[in-house]
């Protein structure tokens, strides 16, 4: 998860555009080891960068928090993806029921 969040601050240095793609992946990364704080900050930092997120932000994310029992924060990020319009799909509610 290091590596990833390297390679993405890199490519700010390198004037190479952070797409959705390359932040989920980072998220992903993150939330597979169990750093559900930095996905989450991940996820803050797309709305900052004008990035946009997507059901498979969220779902990293949510996955992130049921690896750790946060079933708190899982369900408040359901809240949010409903107030923006983001459709989860199964894996992401499965997620969050898990948590």
């Amino acid at each position: 998860w290091q590596q990833a969040l390297q390679l993405l601050h890199k490519m700010v240095h390198d004037q190479v555009e952070r797409t959705t793609i390359t932040y989920n992946a980072a998220v992903s990364a993150c939330g597979k080891c169990g750093q559900w704080r930095q996905a989450l900050q991940l996820l803050r930092e797309m709305a900052t960068d004008r990035v946009r997120h997507d059901a498979i932000t969220y779902s990293a994310v949510v996955s992130s928090f049921e690896k750790r029992g946060l079933w708190l924060p899982a369900l408040n990020l359901l809240h949010e993806m409903s107030d923006l319009s983001v459709d989860g799909d199964s894996v992401t509610y499965s997620a969050a029921v898990s948590a």
